[in-house]
């Protein structure tokens, strides 16, 4: 199967769902991890093209060591979205959508705290509307959720992240995905913070506990269909 995983900044699919990109890879099937922001094709308003020379090259190590099968890099710049019309951000999600062709898709939140992760999954909403024909071929769209972005949103004012799916990931898994975010040496911040090792155990162990396992990542089903 043709799994693709949309991660608006390098370390979301990491972060979001590292030790299930693990799995479905050992399970045989194909994954595209895509990274949809960098510098953009202008000069960046807050970071030089250095910094996506490091964090690109971490990427590379850390989706190797989660066996991905294909990674992408896409130059919608990052944090700038909100700045960008949204059909154009559209247009680049969709022209993905179809150069991988995708049984299975896995985008963030879309209502995550980040700009970027709400304008990228409302673009693959608009991209994988189940009555197009370009879609025909897709049977799952799930949500992730990203640690630092994912229910940091005043509740009352957005919807929380309530997830219907929980994969049972073996200790074996849990390691490839802290070894890949160890390779983020630029992004990986302390132990009491969220997007740290700490805060991964800590996640995977609570979503574990939901379904009665040692360890588990969640995830929002968004849609399912039998074409």
């Amino acid at each position: 199967m043709r799994i693709l995983v949309i991660a608006p900044h390098a370390d979301d699919e990491t972060l979001g769902m590292g030790a299930t990109i693990s799995k479905f890879s050992n399970n045989g099937n194909y994954v595209t991890v895509a990274i949809l922001t960098g510098h953009g094709e202008k000069k960046h308003p807050l970071w030089h093209q250095s910094k996506w020379d490091v964090v690109r090259k971490e990427a590379k190590k850390a989706c190797e060591i989660l066996g991905v099968s294909e990674l992408i890099f896409k130059e919608l710049p990052a944090a700038c979205l909100d700045n960008i019309p949204s059909w154009e951000i559209n247009k680049e999600v969709n022209n993905l959508i179809k150069e991988v062709d995708p049984e299975e898709i896995y985008i963030p939140f879309p209502h995550d705290l980040h700009n970027d992760h709400k304008a990228i999954s409302y673009a693959a909403t608009v991209a994988t509307r189940p009555y197009l024909k370009s879609a025909s071929k897709i049977k799952r769209i799930c949500a992730y959720e990203t640690l630092s972005e994912t229910n940091l949103n005043f509740p009352y004012m957005i919807p929380n992240f309530e997830p219907n799916i929980f994969i049972n990931i073996s200790s074996l898994e849990i390691e490839k995905k802290i070894n890949a975010m160890k390779a983020y040496k630029s992004q990986i911040q302390e132990d009491n913070q969220p997007r740290s090792i700490e805060g991964i155990k800590a996640l995977s162990k609570l979503r574990g506990m939901h379904i009665g396992c040692s360890y588990a990542e969640a995830f929002y089903l968004l849609g399912e269909y039998q074409h």
